[in-house]
């Protein structure tokens, strides 16, 4: 089925697939003002569409929960381990994690994403369907960063 945000999601994708297979691995080395590199972003980012997939993939079995997170504290936890991986691993990951969790995306019924949109309306739970909102502002920093 295709939803309002497949197609970003898809476009998102594809930009992110664009990007890493350019990347060098000066580039990967590269440090943002805020102090992540491009490697320790792109596994970032592969956290967090790992982490709604297996959010996803849980409401599925089990119907929509809070899923509660601090997602500061965990991008604050987490930096420490996305630069220690290895670069081109983590540039790898998230290609992965960014196909899995749109595919699985484009398996919603209607009602099921119906669902979805209202438990997070009631709650207040963080889960984007549209993962080309975090991707692409990442994206965004990352090609800045190149174009200096």
């Amino acid at each position: 089925m295709t939803f309002p945000y497949s197609q970003e999601n898809t476009d998102s994708r594809d930009r992110l697939e664009s990007l890493v297979h350019r990347l060098t691995d000066t580039d990967l080395a590269l440090s943002t003002d805020y102090g992540w590199t491009v490697g320790a972003l792109l596994a970032h980012l592969a956290f967090w569409d790992h982490r709604m997939l297996v959010i996803l993939q849980r409401w599925k079995e089990s119907g929509p929960d809070e899923s509660p997170i601090d997602a500061m504290a965990v991008n604050d936890a987490l930096k420490v381990i996305c630069q220690a991986l290895e670069p081109r691993t983590a540039a790898e990951l998230s290609l992965f994690a960014a196909k899995q969790i749109d595919a699985e995306l484009d398996t919603l019924t209607p009602d099921f994403v119906k669902q979805i949109e209202e438990h997070i309306e009631a709650t207040g739970t963080q889960f984007r369907m549209n993962r080309g909102l975090h991707r692409n502002g990442h994206l965004d920093d990352i090609e800045a960063l190149l174009s200096k």
